[in-house]
């Protein structure tokens, strides 16, 4: 069982080269439809198995057709991880569509949208308190 450390730092290492791929490396067409960047990977403790999180930004169609073409390209992925990367085992890769993107702008949107629809907060006017009326002359 690898550590804490060592497991956090090859998932940055695979997190870096992964996205190298998506830029260079995956010639299949269906990944270049939707603009897609890696936001995580989770590594297990034994280093046996990646998930690759991507943010994909475009239409559902074009969603649907990014992750049937990442998920066509895990094996040069992964051979691919495994030239780069020096480790005793590649692990096995799985690519998953992560919303949490979405999910902001959609929070962030209603928020926007309550703060729109308030009405304006009842204001006292500086007419009815005088400061002077505290002290007597």
């Amino acid at each position: 069982m690898a550590t804490t450390r060592r497991v956090s730092r090859v998932a940055e290492l695979i997190k870096r080269e992964v996205s190298q791929m998506l830029l260079s490396g995956i010639k299949d067409d269906r990944v270049g439809t939707g603009m897609v960047s890696v936001t995580d990977v989770d590594v297990s403790g034994d280093l046996q198995h990646a998930k690759i999180y991507v943010s994909i930004y475009g239409t559902d169609e074009a969603k649907a057709e990014t992750m049937a073409g990442l998920k066509s390209a895990t094996g040069y992925v992964r051979s691919e991880l495994g030239a780069r990367v020096r480790l005793r085992r590649t692990p096995e890769v799985v690519f998953v569509e992560d919303r949490s993107i979405e999910r902001g702008n959609k929070v962030l949107s209603l928020l926007n949208q309550i703060q729109n629809n308030r009405p304006p907060e009842n204001q006292a006017s500086d007419d009815s308190t005088d400061e002077d009326d505290d002290f007597p002359d």
